[in-house]
């Protein structure tokens, strides 16, 4: 299996297009300046010495060297072994509200914001564990599959915005029963579904969504994420909020008895998050409760480097660009490894 150990890296590639810019942009300056000297084909014949292919060449030699110091910036890693891993854990399954009223900032930095950091939270502090995710608002999709893969969790986490679910409306009952069928008949682990919402605008039968997942053997906790007093919703880009057909602003509140309703259905617990860490610990001893059982999963094993490659025919690069000059060299004139052919 192949991998990059350091992906982040990647986002360095930005530069290429801005180097690429920068570059056809001074040569079309120098031009631009070489024509106020006169006619370009008769300079050319006054400066015999001057290559205009030489500098287009050391550029692009530049810009593959750059683009490979940035593969072995990524640490290409090949897997040259799989193993059976077992495991003692736990699976929870997240279902986070993304609709427009997690935008309220009667929790700062916002709501969504909010539940996005109790979450990371959760991800670091577990082992061995298996973790999936699913956004919802009107609709709710599965953002992640359960999985052991942390790293994944809080890529696909940090992505996560109000923008993923089109339609709006808070379907709580929707995706608790996609929690309840993404764990699988096959795990006996002790399994959690954890509701993060505001609960406003609730519209599906989340209760019975809850007591079936109860029956099958699973808890259901809800943390609410708000305030009974709540909050205006601020329109992404502007310094507006959101308002009703009659022009008032909206002002969105936490559901604290629906959610409250949720929990004790599925045999779970109803916490608050605020601006401490209270509702991360009250989870997270909530989670230790749960039976661990051991599972089996291959993972790959001893992956071996592959940077050198990347390294060597960078320098190989650097050097041929170092040894290739801007003019042409009398003395190197007559040694045709350097020329670049059919030269002005």
């Amino acid at each position: 299996m192949f991998r990059f150990a350091h992906p982040e890296y990647f986002f360095l590639l930005i530069v290429v297009p801005v180097l690429i810019g920068t570059f056809l942009y001074t040569q079309a300056l120098k031009k631009r300046r070489l024509k106020k000297f006169g006619d370009p084909e008769l300079l050319a014949e006054l400066m015999p010495n001057v290559s205009y292919r030489r500098p287009v060449v050391k550029f692009f030699l530049q810009l593959f060297a750059v683009i490979l110091l940035i593969i072995v910036l990524a640490q290409p890693q090949f897997g040259s072994k799989v193993e059976n891993v077992k495991r003692q854990g736990i699976d929870v399954m997240i279902a986070l509200d993304v609709s427009n009223s997690m935008m309220a900032q009667d929790i700062q930095p916002n709501r969504l914001e909010k539940a996005k950091q109790i979450l990371s939270k959760l991800i670091d502090q577990m082992n061995d564990d298996r973790i999936g995710l699913i956004v919802f608002a009107g609709d709710a999709y599965t953002q992640l599959p359960i999985t052991v893969d942390y790293v994944s969790a809080k890529m696909f986490l940090s992505a996560i915005s109000t923008n993923m679910v089109p339609r709006q409306g808070t379907a709580i009952g929707t995706a608790i029963d996609m929690a309840i069928k993404s764990f699988g008949q096959k795990s006996q682990s002790g399994k959690a579904i954890i509701v993060i919402t505001d609960g406003e605008n609730h519209e599906d039968d989340a209760i019975s969504a809850a007591k079936l997942a109860a029956q099958n053997g699973i808890n259901v906790h809800v943390i609410g994420v708000g305030s009974p007093e709540g909050a205006p919703i601020p329109i992404p880009g502007t310094m507006s909020f959101k308002k009703d057909k009659d022009g008032n602003v909206v002002v969105s509140k936490l559901n604290e008895e629906m959610c409250k309703n949720i929990a004790a259905a599925g045999n779970g617990i109803y916490v608050r998050a605020d601006n401490t860490n209270n509702a991360y610990r009250i989870i997270s001893k909530q989670l230790d409760t749960l039976a661990k059982s051991t599972t089996e999963s291959k993972v790959f094993s001893d992956y071996s480097e592959q940077y050198q490659s990347f390294a060597l025919i960078a320098l190989i690069v650097l050097i041929i660009d170092f040894f290739l000059f801007d003019r042409k060299n009398k003395k190197l004139s007559k040694i045709k490894i350097f020329d670049i052919e059919n030269e002005k």
